[in-house]
């Protein structure tokens, strides 16, 4: 096996991988064995701000927000994907600038989709 040095650096990363999986699956297991089990018909009963509900919901819940929340999501990351880009531009040539308008246009054509469709409008 070569000790290459820049693969070093991803040993660290897997065994901070691995830690992380090990704590979280410590954590479910934990819970889910030392946690209370007695349900009553009390605690089933949804509540809400101190309101106990009288009535069945009315209608659909609008997902407006959550669209919206969604689309920024994906936007941030895009730009999130330019910055490395542009550090490593030089590096990547012409082919890198070709394929970081093509992942923009993907993009503009899915923004200009939402627009169309009303996705950004918030009455």
């Amino acid at each position: 096996m070569r000790n290459d040095p820049n693969m070093s650096e991803y040993f660290f990363i897997a065994v901070f991988a691995v830690v992380a999986l090990v704590v979280v699956a410590g954590i479910l297991i934990l819970s889910a064995v030392l946690g209370p089990k007695n349900p009553s018909p009390q605690k089933t009963v949804p509540y809400e701000c101190g309101i106990i509900p009288t009535e069945e919901a009315k209608g659909r819940y609008p997902v407006r927000f959550a669209t919206i929340a969604m689309l920024f999501i994906i936007f941030d990351i895009e730009v999130v994907f330019m910055y490395p880009w542009a550090v490593a531009l030089d590096q990547l040539g012409f082919f890198g600038l070709i394929e970081m308008f093509l992942f923009i246009f993907i993009l503009g054509i899915a923004y200009v989709y939402i627009w169309g469709r009303g996705g950004l409008e918030w009455d």
